[in-house]
């Protein structure tokens, strides 16, 4: 088992732990022992040697075994606002998460219109590069539909009468149980006037009101987590305080915690997590609304643990999406075929769609070429398998004799900003001393690598000998977003694609 630092690396990592700069990567001749928490990448052989890469997840806490990690920053408390640097580094992170999962997840809605799912994708995303124009989440669709369910709610709680023994006026004494009894028969005196004492009181049952109902305590959860939530997404789009969604999410908030602060006021506790709905839990509709809304925040809560493990995953998915929509979007590419796309209801390790590989087939019409786009596939070949790369585009001349080319497309992802100009340069030798003298086959000269920007978005070619290789940093909203595309269209339009090398 090797340990790997980044996909085109040179030299294992078997005796440092890997950090939050690191690609958590693992190299084995055969397969991954399952005693490793990982998620296969690629399965291959290279001259006759079988070779598998994975992928381990980004720790819970700070540090974690097998393999050795450490110095990870980690997800935030709900909440909790972030005080120390650590939990500051952790917020960020979890910023650059959701507006990932944000772009991902705009395919679901994209996927409704078939024929143009690409170009309802792409118009999502041009939204997103204007960081005013915030990103639709769970919270945002909650803070729209469920002010009016919380403003009928809120004059009609419901409540029971609950027994109590009290000591009460004899005019007023409605019903007395056995202990009650059992007290009076204790009291010295000769009738029941004598036995109540110069105040005329003896204990006996009463009804009180009591608000402290299940369906009661699961409105006060919500209250409060839907105020955590909204507290959380206005954290991460501070620059959109001027849009109306911001206003709204920003009323929500202050509606819940006027809830919460008044349901404790009634005594009411705070519902666990798991608990079976009541026969008006699940036929009035107000509480139904509140307990189905609860529920979906406490089901994204559980996403988010997943997706804060596999970031890396959900990367690789928002970096074949970025590359189908710079070359659907030139004039001259036609798309042939597709996979079909299955979206899931919740995410499996990061991912959220599954595909066949090649995802898209485009053809330009005007330059007579075929691009695949490939990701996971299943046979990857020698080539894919020594790159490390589980992304790649085939680019295919038609009429021609000559091979099909290849790029590959590395996709990694750190806790930490990548040093992009070191990195090219190192993948650029790596494609030149290792994968060019395996391309028998097929045609090896470009490489790109798609890392997160990490809010700073750059560009860095390098050419050495018959390699190039350019290194990508982009983010999923806003500039970052706007920057990084614009340098991933342009590697799209270059002379790989247009003009004979």
């Amino acid at each position: 088992m090797r340990l790997l630092a980044r996909p085109w690396s040179l030299r294992d990592r078997e005796k440092v732990p890997l950090g939050p700069g690191d690609c958590l990567l693992l190299e084995c001749d055969g397969d991954v022992s399952r005693d490793i928490e990982h998620v296969p990448l690629l399965r291959g052989s290279i001259r006759e040697r079988k070779s598998a890469l994975a992928l381990v997840p980004y720790p819970k806490r700070e540090a974690a075994k097998a393999p050795l990690r450490k110095g990870f920053p980690v997800r935030p408390r709900r909440g909790h606002e972030p005080v120390s640097d650590a939990e500051r580094l952790g917020a960020k992170a979890l910023q650059r998460m959701n507006e990932v999962l944000a772009r991902v997840q705009e395919l679901e809605e994209a996927l409704d219109d078939p024929e143009n799912t690409w170009g309802r994708l792409r118009r999502a995303w041009e939204r997103a590069e204007k960081e005013t124009d915030p990103r639709m989440a769970e919270i945002v669709r909650q803070a729209r539909e469920m002010v009016p369910v919380l403003q009928n709610l809120t004059g009609r709680f419901r409540k029971v009468l609950r027994r109590h023994r009290e000591l009460t006026p004899l005019s007023r004494v409605r019903e007395m149980d056995r202990a009650s009894m059992t007290w009076l028969a204790r009291q010295p005196g000769r009738n029941v006037p004598e036995r109540a004492g110069s105040s005329q009181r003896i204990l006996a049952t009463v009804r009180r009101e009591n608000f402290d109902t299940l369906e009661n305590r699961v409105l006060h959860a919500y209250a409060r987590l839907a105020a955590d939530a909204a507290r959380e997404w206005l954290r991460e789009h501070p620059r959109a305080n001027a849009s109306e969604r911001y206003r709204n999410v920003e009323s929500f908030r202050k509606r819940c915690r006027a809830l919460a602060t008044e349901l404790a006021g009634l005594g009411v506790a705070v519902a666990e997590a798991g608990v079976a709905p009541n026969y008006v839990l699940m036929q009035d509709h107000g509480y139904r609304k509140a307990y189905e809304s609860w529920v979906r925040l406490l089901q994204r809560r559980q996403i988010e643990d997943d997706l804060w493990a596999w970031q890396a995953e959900m990367w690789t998915d928002f970096c074949v999406l970025a590359l189908i929509l710079a070359i659907d979007e030139m004039e001259e590419a036609q798309l042939m075929a597709q996979s079909p796309v299955l979206w899931r209801a919740e995410s499996s390790t990061g991912r959220w769609f599954g595909h066949d590989s090649p995802i898209a087939v485009f053809w330009l019409r005007e330059t007579g070429r075929v691009v695949e786009i490939q990701a996971r596939p299943e046979n990857p070949g020698s080539l894919l398998t020594a790159a490390r790369a589980h992304v790649a585009l085939r680019i295919s001349d038609l009429g021609e004799t000559e091979l099909p080319r290849r790029v590959v497309v590395w996709t990694p992802h750190a806790m930490e900003r990548l040093d992009l100009g070191k990195d090219v340069q190192e993948a650029v030798r790596f494609v030149e001393q290792q994968l060019q003298p395996l391309a028998t086959n097929e045609v090896l000269r470009h490489g790109l690598i798609l890392t997160p920007a990490h809010e700073h978005p750059e560009h860095v070619p390098q050419t050495r000998s018959r390699a190039t290789v350019h290194g990508i940093a982009i983010g999923g909203s806003g500039d970052s977003l706007k920057r990084g595309f614009r340098a991933v269209r342009r590697f799209i339009r270059s002379d790989i694609y247009r003009g004979a090398e």
